[in-house]
C-alpha cells in the first residue's frame, strides 16, 4: 500500500495534553457516500458502515464527548443535504479545496493522499503522456476533485464523468474508457477486488488533503480540530493509518 499514498499527514491546531472541548454527549449524524473502501463502505456481512473515516470520527468523538451515526448519502447530493441539516457533518474522503471553503468549513487535514489511475491490466505501463498522445479516455466520478485532476491531465474533451464511482469502473471494464482517476487511498482495495483484470498503472498525479466537513460557521469544527489534535498526539491516528494503509 505504501506506493499508493503520496503522504500521510495531519495538521493540528495545538499540542497541549488536555482537550478542552466537550460536546456534552451530543449525538451527531455523519453523511457519507459509503462506496469507497477502505475510507468507508458497507460491510455486506453486518450491514454496518465501516472504514478509516468511521474510525477517525469515532476516535475524535471519544476525545470530545460525542457519538456519531453514519448515514449513507449519494455523493451528488451530499453537500446540499449537509446545508439542509440532514446531518451534522460529512466524512467521505472529501478533498479540501479553495472553492469548497467558500461555502463550507473543514477541519484541519487528517490525511493527504495522491490520485492514481486505475486501468486494465493489458494497458499497464501507459503514462499520462501516452493517454494524451493516443487520445485515450479517462473517467472519474462527477463533481469530484478526481474529475478535475482527470481534466487537467488529459484535457476536458478526453474525460467522461459518471454520477457514481462504480459506473466509472464499469465503463473501464467495458472498454468505454481507458482509465479511472481514483483516490490513492482506495487503490489497493480495487486492485484486490479486480485482481488480474484492473491495476493501478499511474500513481501520485496530485496531492489531495482530506478534511471533515461542516456547515459554514458551525463552531463544532473547532471542537473536532481539538479532538483531531488529541488523536494525533496520543498516537491513535497513526494506529488507524497503519491499520488501513499499512505505511507507518
Amino acid at each position: 500500500m505504501k506506493r499508493f499514498l503520496t503522504a500521510v499527514a495531519v495538521t493540528v491546531l495545538a499540542s497541549g495534553t488536555a482537550v478542552a472541548a466537550d460536546l456534552g454527549g451530543a449525538h451527531l449524524k455523519v453523511g457519507s457516500d459509503t462506496t469507497s473502501p477502505p475510507m468507508e463502505s458497507v460491510d455486506p456481512a453486518t450491514g454496518k458502515i465501516v472504514g478509516f473515516d468511521v474510525d477517525v470520527v469515532n476516535a475524535i468523538c471519544g476525545k470530545i464527548n460525542c457519538t456519531a451515526e453514519f448515514v449513507t448519502t449519494g455523493w451528488d447530493g451530499i453537500f446540499a443535504a449537509l446545508q439542509q441539516g440532514e446531518f451534522d457533518l460529512v466524512a467521505s474522503g472529501v478533498s479540501i479545496t479553495d472553492e469548497r471553503k467558500k461555502s463550507m468549513d473543514f477541519t484541519s487535514p487528517y490525511i493527504v493522499t495522491g490520485q492514481a489511475v486505475l486501468m486494465r491490466v493489458e494497458d499497464q505501463g501507459m503514462t499520462i503522456e501516452d493517454f494524451k498522445a493516443q487520445g485515450k479516455k479517462l473517467s472519474a466520478q462527477a463533481n469530484t476533485t478526481d474529475a478535475m485532476v482527470a481534466a487537467d491531465a488529459v484535457g476536458k474533451d478526453n474525460v467522461i464523468a459518471y454520477d457514481t464511482f462504480s459506473a466509472s469502473v464499469i465503463a473501464l471494464r467495458n472498454k468505454d474508457v481507458d482509465g479511472v482517476v481514483i483516490n490513492g487511498a482506495n487503490s489497493a482495495a480495487y486492485e484486490r477486488e479486480f485482481a488480474g483484470e484492473l491495476v493501478v498503472g499511474i500513481q501520485e498525479l496530485e496531492s489531495d488533503p482530506l478534511g471533515l466537513v461542516f456547515r459554514k460557521g458551525d463552531p463544532t469544527v473547532d471542537a473536532f480540530n481539538e479532538g483531531l489534535a488529541a488523536i494525533k498526539e496520543d498516537g491513535t491516528l497513526d494506529q488507524l493509518v497503519d491499520k488501513y494503509f499499512g505505511i507507518n
